[in-house]
């Protein structure tokens, strides 16, 4: 089996936008955002179903995206946090999270695609500076 985007992005052969790593999952930017601070949490195993995950990761990816959410809550001037996982796209089991004042603003189709690389810099360091500044700084890796 061929390892998935996400696993490439973990293991470094693929970039990507970290704003949080443990011994059990990491999140990163997601390079096609709903909306900005948009990110992605995920295992480090990959498991293609969320359904497939052990009870104890499946709890430990919603705590961290929990922890996160309130990082983006503070970071971003929306009305919620909103969390989705979908499973369709990539078939590593991934939870969306990402700033909106409705679920309306989660369209695919009206992702925002022009987002410059600097942009999409300057999110996930607002973001490590909000996950920072709630004390969770030794999951926060340096840009």
């Amino acid at each position: 089996m061929m390892s998935s985007i996400f696993s490439k992005i973990i293991a470094g052969e693929i970039p990507g936008r970290f704003v949080w790593k443990d011994e059990k999952c990491v999140a990163f930017m997601d390079i096609m955002p709903a909306s900005h601070g948009h990110l992605l949490v995920v295992p480090r195993e990959e498991i293609d179903r969320w359904t497939d995950l052990p009870p104890e990761l499946a709890a430990h990816l919603f705590a961290v995206a929990h922890k996160i959410s309130q990082a983006l809550d503070q970071a971003f001037d929306k009305d919620r946090v909103a969390l989705m996982i979908a499973g369709f796209d990539v078939p590593h089991t991934h939870i969306h999270l990402f700033p909106a004042d409705s679920m309306a603003e989660y369209d695919p189709a009206n992702a925002l695609k022009n987002l410059s690389t600097e942009e999409l810099d300057a999110d996930a360091a607002t973001v490590r500076a909000a996950l920072r500044s709630l004390g969770h700084d030794e999951f926060v890796p340096e840009a």
